[in-house]
């Protein structure tokens, strides 16, 4: 039979979304240590414990509280993730509003730029933006390419902020780039506008408004690249509420383009 042997001690540290991870993982497994500091944390704060295997060898199993801990960490992922949909739900209706053509869950390959002013060869990235659309147009340079990228988390929010080349890849292959912020329980953004670079715009989603908090600068594209292009073929828009509407003298509503 197993020996398990809780470790004690005081209950002193600030746990995050890495422990969860890790407590997920560990659940997953078969309990090998990793013996970090993130396992060092989880083995102070009782939500791990260290077992001896009758073959002699260490694992580590969740407690009570670890599975507790790790329960609340998907109830709190799922209320995220439902409210992360719905704001992406309300910005793409928006869009359609406005008479753009709208995807998400696209992929598309961005180009970033050279590291150095030295090097010059082509670095790619695989960009994956909550919200693309174009304007309805049958002209090339009229197509106005957007990304919105939705963050209802400031810990999701901070975490982007710290990627230059994920940003970098947004402005790649949209004219315009938005951060569109979600609330907090206290209805307050999850972020300032300056803390937002000044290459984006800021838009905040808030009792069912979205509010232009700050302009994103255009950027003139006079074509999409032919990688972005066919990336569109193979996916399908969102249908708007305005696909199949006919006016007054029984013609598609969507017949006039720009």
């Amino acid at each position: 039979m197993n020996s398990l042997r809780p470790l004690s001690g005081p209950n002193a540290v600030a746990l995050g979304r890495v422990h969860a991870r890790r407590l997920r993982d560990l659940y997953r497994s078969a309990g090998w240590p990793s013996q970090d500091k993130v396992e060092v944390e989880l083995l102070a704060a009782n939500m791990l414990i260290q077992v001896r295997e009758a073959s002699g060898h260490d694992t580590v199993k969740l407690t009570n509280a670890g599975i507790d801990y790790l329960a609340l960490a998907y109830h709190s992922n799922r209320q995220a993730k439902s409210a992360h949909e719905a704001t992406v739900a309300h910005v793409a209706q928006t869009m359609q509003r406005d008479g753009r053509i709208v995807w998400t869950n696209l992929r598309l390959r961005a180009q970033l730029a050279s590291p150095t002013q030295t090097e010059t060869f082509a670095r790619w990235k695989i960009c994956k933006p909550d919200v693309f659309s174009v304007r309805n147009t049958t002209v090339a340079g009229y197509l106005e390419p957007v990304v919105h990228e939705i963050k209802v988390s400031r810990a999701d929010l901070l975490g982007d902020l710290k990627c230059p080349d994920k940003r970098g890849s947004y402005l790649d292959v949209g004219g315009q780039c938005w951060y569109v912020l979600g609330c907090d329980t206290k209805g307050k953004p999850i972020a300032k506008p300056e803390e937002i670079p000044v290459s984006c715009g800021v838009m905040v989603f808030s009792g069912e408004r979205l509010e232009v908090v700050r302009y994103a600068p255009k950027r003139a594209m006079a074509d999409l690249p032919f990688a972005i292009w066919m990336a569109l073929a193979k996916a399908t828009p969102l249908c708007s509420e305005l696909d199949g509407a006919v006016n007054e003298h029984g013609q598609s509503v969507l017949t006039n383009l720009t």
